[in-house]
């Protein structure tokens, strides 16, 4: 069986996921990790027993280099995937995929004219309650789909942001808990809802950190699906703590309520436990969920067997046109059909 190279740009927080996940793909071997601070890189390198590098564009020429993720702050996801795709890798990227949506149309331009794959990591879709909920509402079992909420309330210190000079800015996180913290369960809400968006009607707010960063740490939207079809969303950085993310999603014939990371069903007046939680460590963040290793062994898995892998960059901007949605509605403080879409 042939060895699939891969290779990690960028050596932060979630980086180690990664490694690990890698390490545990049986025909898969990291060669190299990319970090442009050189103490990084070297330590990364150690701490992996692979090569460390300082500049991402070695890796352009490298042959023994097939899979490229990309870990990096949201401004450079864009550049580095077109030149990685142009290139021939295939490129796994954390979310978002990009700063925005013109950009992420340019990596989705890319990837289609590719020879290699682009993904992007939404892993809470793999989590067991997201796989569940998702074949309800397929199988029709519960009737249709009429309406979902989801509340996200984290807490991000002071620190969390002047530690990390690129949080926090427009210029280089693209947004605040929208696109960092939230946008799984966005992602969540529009891969649930159909995708399809009728209008959005939202609002931002910065409630507690105003003096250190530039975007929002509070947002509500109403989202209407053309399938009929309402969400409702809450997220906020400005709790005390990190909350688990609830989710409720209302059929004609009974509820879903994730609530602690387990699926519950209400129907006939009586609640079930579908399914909890994994028990054992991710080695991450208990709030980043447990789908990391699974849709990294489910994009290698593609990329071996010559399949197109299913959140892709067409799937990957959905999320980011929602948030984009979002944001117009909360400047213009009117409800954004999706005539007026970009």
């Amino acid at each position: 069986m042939k060895t699939t190279g891969a290779a990690i740009i960028g050596c932060g927080a979630i980086a180690p996921l990664h490694a690990r996940a890698i390490a545990s793909i049986e025909d898969a071997r990291l060669v190299t990790v990319v970090d442009s601070d050189p103490v990084q890189a070297a330590q990364s390198a150690q701490d992996y027993g692979c090569e460390g590098l300082t500049d991402y564009r070695e890796l352009l020429e490298r042959p023994d280099v097939h899979i490229v993720h990309v870990c990096t702050p949201h401004h450079q996801h864009a550049g580095m995937a077109v030149e990685l795709l142009s290139a021939g890798k295939h490129v796994l990227t954390e979310k978002p995929m990009a700063l925005d949506v013109p950009s992420a149309r340019l990596m989705q331009a890319a990837a289609e004219k590719a020879a290699g794959q682009l993904g992007v990591v939404f892993q809470n879709r793999y989590n067991e309650p997201s796989v569940r909920i998702k074949e309800v509402i397929d199988s029709g079992s519960l009737g249709n789909l009429l309406c979902m909420k989801g509340v996200v309330t984290w807490t991000r210190s002071e620190e969390y942001y002047t530690n990390s000079s690129w949080r926090g800015r427009w210029a280089t996180e693209g947004g605040g808990v929208l696109i960092n913290q939230a946008i799984h369960t966005l992602d969540l809400l529009q891969w649930f809802g159909g995708g399809d968006l009728l209008s959005v009607k939202g609002s931002v707010t910065t409630d507690v950190l105003n003096e250190v960063i530039e975007v929002e740490d509070t947002a509500h939207a109403c989202i209407d699906f053309k399938n009929k079809v309402r969400g409702l969303f809450y997220g906020t950085n400005a709790y005390q703590v990190n909350s688990p993310v609830e989710l409720e999603l209302v059929f004609e014939q009974g509820t879903l309520q994730q609530r602690r990371d387990s699926l519950y069903l209400w129907k006939d007046g009586l609640e079930t436990l579908l399914c909890e939680p994994q028990t054992a460590s991710t080695g991450g963040k208990s709030y980043w969920g447990s789908g990391h290793s699974r849709l990294i062994h489910d994009f290698y898995a593609h990329i071996r067997e010559g399949r197109r892998f299913w959140i892709d960059g067409s799937e990957g901007i959905k999320a980011l046109e929602l948030i984009a949605e979002i944001y117009k509605s909360s400047g213009s403080r009117k409800r954004v059909p999706q005539a007026q879409h970009s």
